[in-house]
C-alpha cells in the first residue's frame, strides 16, 4: 500500500572506528559485545570483549576474554587477554592469560597469570 523508492543519490552511513560507548557502573552485561570503535566498560561484563579498543575502568570488571588492538586494565579482569598495546594501571587486578606485543605495568597493579608475547 506504501512504499518508498530508495534515493540513488544517498550515501549509506559509514561506520567509524573512532566510535566510543560505554557502559556504565550501573550496568551488567551477560553475554558478548563486539565493536570496530572504542567500548569503555565502567560496569560489569560476564562474556568476551571484541573491539579496537577496550578502556576496563577502576570499578569495571570483566570475566570473560578481551580481544582488542589497544587495552587499558584500571579494574578487574579475568579469563584471558588478547592485545597488541596492553597497559596495566595500578588499580588493576588482572587474573588472566594475557598475549600482547607491548605491555606496561604500572606499580601497584595485582597481576597473576601466563604471559605470552607475540611474535610477528
Amino acid at each position: 500500500m506504501f512504499s518508498k523508492t530508495a534515493d540513488p543519490t544517498a550515501s549509506p552511513v559509514p561506520r567509524s572506528s573512532n566510535a566510543r560507548s560505554v557502559l556504565a557502573s550501573d550496568l551488567r552485561i551477560t553475554g558478548e559485545i563486539s565493536s570496530a570503535g572504542h567500548v569503555e566498560i565502567l560496569g560489569q561484563v560476564d562474556g568476551n570483549v571484541a573491539a579496537h579498543g577496550v578502556i576496563l575502568g577502576a570499578e569495571g570488571r570483566v570475566s570473560g576474554q578481551i580481544s582488542a588492538d589497544t587495552v587499558e586494565i584500571k579494574g578487574r579482569l579475568e579469563g584471558k587477554l588478547a592485545s597488541t598495546d596492553c597497559a596495566f594501571r595500578a588499580s588493576a587486578v588482572v587474573v588472566a592469560d594475557v598475549s600482547y606485543k607491548t605491555l606496561v605495568i604500572d606499580s601497584g597493579a595485582t597481576v597473576e597469570g601466563r604471559f605470552t608475547v607475540q611474535r610477528d
